[in-house]
């Protein structure tokens, strides 16, 4: 795809601001100098700062983000990072990992099964390329957590745990919850080469309900392991985030008044009490990280793949999404997750009403694509062995079809996917029943679920993180599909 306009001038204002890094380290806030990043969110890092009370200095190496384990139990550790794939909305297991051909015509739907290169294992027609990567990768056909709410099954697809009782409502995101995984991915790795240990992008989950459901950020480890979410729905995948840049109007005619500025307020910072002063001092250097490293950036942009890589990913928001996700593993992150984005997010798969034809022209066959694609590059690049790759969604759909040609909320069973890390490809786990509606066969709770995607990346029911108050609080209360690996 072509540059977008004034991307080169917009890199070559960034590169000038990298030079003088040492001005910018006077600076005490990139926000007053227009660079609005995310990680600056200095207000809510000072509201959980103060929350942490004196427990929490007995853990400061966790704290701050070292890496350091406490009791890694038992997983394998061969996945050095993980992309999550997450289909907001809920994807029908029918029409995508397990199609019922044999069912009665009010369950079964409109689309017919095709066969893989995994002989015995069919998947649905709309995923002809994933069905010639079905050795790459395995199905779990009995998933389940039984919750037909959006915000529930969220929740315990990112993270593993339920999240904390609410008055009313679905959940929103909330510093009493769990952590996602990527939340406790950043805690216990730490950050790397410039580059925060968990990403988030290209949007939020959620929909017009519901900006945020609960599960993406730390929760109750705090805003410090949060995810560095890139969540404008306006930015275009593959080009430089607009929070990694100057505004327009922020030359460096007027980057010097504007420091002398920040100068005298600087001393409002010193007077912090101490802990609060570190954690400014943390988002701080974090933001600055941005700029000091040519990898925290770079890692973003897709201007040099070749075009036929991003065509063979496909040239829409999901489809470069996911390619910024493989380069992002490639650079050192940990943990990327890639929600659900063509065209705007709220047009996902929760189809109430035309599921199939919103199946057909709009939602499959970019995930067909992209899906495929990851998975042979990543295997291309020798990167597959030590990459997890996981699709899931908050749950699946009804069996019967509803008055509107639509299929409703399902939690009593849908279809998850695991591929690389570790991972034996070519399985399925479990089974639903005829008109997929019950796990008949290996349940896989999603805390199950979801331990096996820790185990693969080396951390088990042992493995504990610290709150804000440096509480140890367990990371997985589900057991990993040992027959995965």
């Amino acid at each position: 795809m072509a540059e977008q306009p004034h991307q080169h001038d917009r890199v070559h204002r960034l590169q000038q601001l990298q030079a003088d890094r040492r001005t910018f380290l006077q600076a005490g806030s990139l926000a007053a100098l227009g660079l609005g990043l995310p990680e600056l969110l200095l207000a809510r890092e000072l509201a959980n700062a103060s929350a942490v009370s004196s427990q929490a200095r007995g853990v400061a190496g966790v704290a701050a983000g070292d890496g350091r384990r406490t009791g890694t139990g038992v997983g394998s550790g061969r996945a050095r990072s993980c992309i999550l794939l997450f289909a907001t909305g809920g994807p029908a297991q029918q029409e995508t990992f397990d199609p019922k051909p044999d069912a009665d015509v009010a369950v079964r739907g409109e689309f017919d099964p095709i066969a893989t290169n995994v002989p015995g294992i069919d998947i649905c027609e709309l995923l002809p390329r994933m069905a010639r990567n079905a050795h790459r990768y395995s199905i779990i056909r009995s998933t389940y957590h039984r919750s037909g709410t959006h915000g529930v099954g969220v929740h315990y697809n990112l993270t593993g745990l339920p999240h904390a009782p609410r008055s009313s409502g679905e959940p929103q995101v909330s510093r009493q919850d769990p952590p996602s995984i990527g939340g406790a991915i950043r805690q216990l790795r730490g950050d790397r080469g410039g580059l925060p240990g968990a990403v988030h992008l290209p949007v939020r989950i959620g929909d017009q309900n519901n900006f945020q459901w609960g599960g993406q950020h730390a929760g109750y480890l705090g805003s410090k392991f949060d995810p560095l979410m890139l969540i404008d729905e306006q930015w275009l995948p593959g080009t430089l985030p607009p929070a990694f840049l100057p505004q327009a109007d922020v030359g460096m005619e007027r980057f010097s008044d504007r420091v002398n500025l920040l100068r005298k307020l600087a001393g409002g910072a010193r007077e912090l009490p101490g802990e609060e002063a570190g954690t400014y001092e943390l988002a701080r250097q974090r933001a600055l990280s941005v700029l000091d490293s040519h990898s925290a950036w770079e890692a973003f942009l897709l201007d040099k793949e070749d075009p036929a890589t991003i065509a063979r990913y496909g040239d829409n928001k999901f489809g470069r999404s996911c390619l910024v996700a493989r380069r992002l593993v490639e650079a050192g992150v940990s943990l990327v997750t890639v929600p659900w984005m063509y065209l705007v997010s709220t047009k996902n798969f929760d189809t109430h009403s035309n599921h199939f034809r919103l199946m057909k022209d709009l939602l499959m066959p970019p995930v067909d694509q992209a899906f495929s694609a990851l998975l042979e590059d990543l295997d291309e690049r020798g990167l597959l062995d030590e990459t997890l790759v996981a699709w899931t969604g908050e749950f699946g759909r009804t069996p019967k079809i509803n008055q509107n040609a639509g299929r409703d909320h399902w939690g009593n069973v849908y279809s998850t996917v695991l591929a690389g890390g570790g991972i034996r490809g070519g399985e399925v786990i479990g089974a639903s029943d005829k008109s997929a509606a019950e796990p008949v066969d290996h349940p896989v709770h999603t805390r199950d679920f979801v331990a096996t995607i820790y185990h693969a990346l080396g951390y088990g029911r042992n493995t504990v993180v610290h709150d804000m108050a440096g509480r140890p609080r367990p990371l997985v209360e589900g057991q990993p599909i040992q027959r995965l690996f």
